[in-house]
């Protein structure tokens, strides 16, 4: 019986200590990185987004690391894809692949696949709209209870967003948005080992993502977003633009807010970001290890899975 090969997961907040553990793993032991990562992604944002400095690629290079423009998307489904790609060829390599990052969505998209939702269509949503305007939302909440009772009753009246995409797929696909998430993703060769690090104190890791901001302004952050503004081809709607930190300052270089106000916004963006992490990892459906932050143990308990 031939077992599965292993693939390591490295998760955990913002400001947790993750890179560190991970470039100490991929150069003494005999694994890859894979960055699990929506913000390091994209070329040119390299301060805001804690990127690996560029020694730190060398000495450990993290795939899926600088990949695209921030005028230009990526999905969830484009990580899956693109992940199920490199583990397969460091498998082939006689490596092990070390998925490292706190985007949970990516794990979660890596592991159970996606829904076969239909993207949006303007012209639809525009009349379920309307309709909402002349009958209220509650007419169309009484469309959904027949169409899809099970997303009816999951949907509240007053979260028209959620209630009119249900609807949208629905008119779109003519399937329910129940029946389409029905689907399964064929499971993946792999045995997934899964690792999550954080402060046992959430003060602690308060102070770390206050300490990191203060360190990311040091190292030129202001002069990075700056020239992201003066290309002239961004805004604040794309995804690029909403990874946390940049929104505030942007918002600061535009004159909305004083130096001490978007520091303020920056550090609790960034914490309200590592809550919404810490409540995925809580929530996590698989058996995870869990490692405090700056452990000395900690490359030891993760080397240990490489192993056996």
């Amino acid at each position: 019986m031939n077992e599965l090969p292993n693939v390591i997961f490295l998760m955990g907040p913002t400001a947790s200590g993750k890179t560190d553990l991970a470039i100490r793993l991929a150069t003494e032991c005999d694994c890859e990185i894979i960055s699990v990562d929506s913000a390091l992604i994209y070329k040119g944002m390299d301060i805001g987004t804690a990127k690996p400095t560029q020694a730190e690629l060398t000495e450990a290079p993290h795939a899926l690391v600088d990949i695209i423009d921030p005028l230009e998307a990526y999905s969830a489904g484009d990580f899956r894809d693109d992940a199920i790609r490199l583990m397969h060829e460091i498998v082939a390599r006689g490596k092990t692949p070390l998925l490292v990052g706190g985007t949970m969505l990516y794990y979660k998209a890596l592991i159970d696949g996606l829904s076969p939702l239909p993207s949006a269509d303007v012209a639809i949503r525009a009349d379920i709209e309307a309709e909402a305007e002349q009958f209220g939302w509650q007419y169309l909440h009484d469309q959904l209870t027949e169409i899809d009772p099970v997303s009816a009753k999951r949907i509240h009246v007053n979260d028209p967003q959620r209630l009119s995409r249900a609807i949208e797929v629905y008119r779109i696909s003519g399937k329910s948005m129940t029946q389409l998430t029905e689907t399964k993703s064929d499971s993946l060769p792999f045995t997934f080992k899964q690792f999550a690090i954080a402060p046992a104190e959430k003060s602690v890791l308060h102070e770390r993502i206050e300490r990191r901001f203060e360190l990311m302004l040091a190292a030129g952050f202001e002069q990075e977003v700056e020239r992201l503004r003066n290309r002239g081809d961004l805004h604040l709607d794309l995804p690029s633009m909403r990874c946390v930190g940049y929104r505030q300052m942007w918002e600061y270089l535009d004159g909305k807010m004083d130096h001490q106000e978007m520091v303020f916004r920056g550090v609790v963006a960034t914490r309200q970001l590592a809550k919404r992490q810490m409540t995925w990892l809580r929530g996590w459906k698989s058996e995870i290890k869990w490692l405090e932050s700056g452990d000395e143990n900690n490359f030891e308990i993760c080397r240990t899975a490489f192993m056996s």
